[in-house]
């Protein structure tokens, strides 16, 4: 019996050592955790059941008959975090560059349907250089059968993927597909085709950090929700997104205990809307003093500012946060801000976060760039998200609400549940200014002047929307947080299905 304990023992040795000690330190010179390091680091000590560690790939063709190494390039298995059931897998550049095989692909797989059947999130974590080409069509098929459970899993369960090293070709449509993307800073990468061919077919001259690394993709495309300055951080912050989501569609977001009071009033939020109408704020300030212990979890913070969304607490219960940003751009909704919310509300709702909506927005972004872009199908996008949606809808207009913003922004047109107005809010078609000069265009200077007051005195406050039940109620700015929570209280037995269908076809 011992002498095939020590065989057991020895084998899982060489399974553990992936590519051997040169590539291991090779990654380790590149700024780079191995993928079993990662794995550690990503769940809780001492939690982590490996699946497969003697799996080998099938191919024989291009002398790969003689180079098998147990484990094929990703490491599989299930784990905590904070005590909560995660499935991972995690790719090992360090093994065939963490190409992808029928083998490697069926381990993913296995433990995509472990994910679904048991009912808990997925997190990849993608260090790879794509299709192993020497297994040709075998390396594709293996990636259809990953796109299509992600697909399958969507709303059902969290998928999360962190990209930490290269990530080229068909590697990078699982993550696509996931709810979250998370990048490295200087170390990960992605795209469809990589510098070489994009020199080829087009001519130019990229490297790879300028076609698919994080300023591209965190800040420019948005593919990815966030970037962070190495593995250690990356691995940190998605166990704490994990802490906020729910295990399955099965259950609620888990409700934590609070150490900050419910009935918190916030006096410095008397002042945070500036005299100056014209002036900025940063909505970040309300969001933080209105939640939990400050602690907001920003999605996307580097892509589309001009609008906020992210994860909080309030007295314990995890909710959405969609708010328009003053800071950038004045908070107008723009085709990046459109895509960027909806995205994030559509996940809300799938996975029952209620939603609260900050509003001070004066209106879609103007100009031929964003007509010629699509807004208005990219801006239908985030209507559609907030009109379908059957969670708990609570929705606060802080400053200002213009025109067909105003509707999008979960009013009660579109069941808002409990919708609030601090007394300093303007509801309205537009400005004072612009309003009278379309309405009194053939006027003198001194006329608009009077006209403009005369529009403000009627328009410029929250009581004409209020008069008509559009607005709940107008609430004092320190007492917000107090409001919220009671509201969501209020809601927490709320149902409400919409019309049976297939699915919906949402304005992509």
């Amino acid at each position: 019996m011992k002498h095939i304990l020590e065989e057991l023992e020895k084998r899982r040795e060489e399974a553990r050592a992936g590519g051997g000690e040169r590539r291991i330190a090779s990654q380790h010179a590149k700024g780079k955790l191995t993928a079993r390091e990662r794995v550690d680091l990503l769940l809780d000590e001492g939690s982590f059941e490996e699946f497969d560690m003697f799996v080998e790939h099938r191919a024989t063709d291009f002398g790969m008959a003689e180079q098998k190494i147990p484990g094929d390039g990703v490491i599989t298995g299930w784990g905590r975090i904070n005590g909560r059931v995660v499935f991972v897998f995690s790719k090992d550049f360090t093994v065939f560059g963490g190409s992808l095989s029928g083998a490697h692909a069926s381990k993913i797989l296995k433990v995509q349907r472990q994910a679904m059947k048991v009912g808990a999130p997925i997190i990849g974590l993608f260090d790879a250089g794509g299709a192993r080409i020497q297994e040709g069509v075998e390396s594709l098929a293996g990636y259809a059968d990953i796109f299509l459970e992600n697909t399958l899993a969507s709303g059902v369960i969290p998928q999360i993927s962190v990209i930490m090293g290269p990530c080229a070709g068909g590697d990078v449509y699982s993550p696509a597909i996931t709810d979250f993307i998370f990048m490295v800073k200087d170390t990960s990468y992605m795209y469809v085709t990589g510098p070489d061919v994009v020199k080829t077919v087009t001519h130019e001259d990229v490297s790879h950090e300028d076609l698919g690394g994080y300023r591209v993709h965190a800040m420019k495309s948005g593919v990815a929700d966030g970037a962070f300055e190495n593995d250690l951080e990356a691995l940190t912050q998605v166990r704490r997104l994990v802490d906020f989501l729910p295990l399955s569609n099965r259950e609620k977001p888990p409700i934590r205990e609070s150490y900050d009071e419910p009935e918190r009033d916030e006096a410095s939020l008397d002042t945070l809307i500036p005299a100056n109408p014209n002036k900025p704020y940063d909505m970040k300030e309300l969001i933080s003093k209105v939640v939990d212990e400050a602690d907001f979890f920003e999605i996307s913070p580097d892509f589309a500012k001009n609008i906020v969304v992210g994860f909080a607490r309030l007295d314990g219960q995890p909710v959405g946060i969609v708010a328009n940003q003053p800071m950038a751009l004045a908070g107008v909704l723009d085709i990046d801000a459109s895509r960027k919310a909806a995205r994030f509300v559509r996940f809300c709702d799938a996975f029952e976060f209620p939603l609260i909506t900050f509003v001070d927005v004066p209106g879609f972004m103007p100009g031929t760039k964003q007509e010629q872009g699509g807004l208005i199908r990219h801006g239908a996008k985030l209507l559609f998200a907030f009109a379908e949606a059957t969670v708990p809808k609570i929705t606060l207009i802080t400053r200002k609400a213009y025109g067909g913003a105003y509707d999008v922004m979960s009013s009660k047109h579109i069941r808002g549940d409990i919708n609030y107005a601090w007394p300093t809010a303007e509801i309205a078609v537009m400005g004072s200014k612009g309003a009278v000069e379309i309405i009194f265009r053939n006027q003198t200077a001194e006329q608009l002047v009077e006209h403009e007051a005369q529009y403000k005195a009627r328009f410029a406050n929250p009581f004409v929307a209020a008069s008509r039940g559009y607005i709940d109620d107008v609430i004092m700015p320190h007492g917000t947080r107090r409001r919220i929570v009671r509201a969501l209280k209020n809601l927490k037995g709320k149902t409400l299905t919409n019309p049976w269908k297939k699915h919906d076809n949402i304005p992509l």
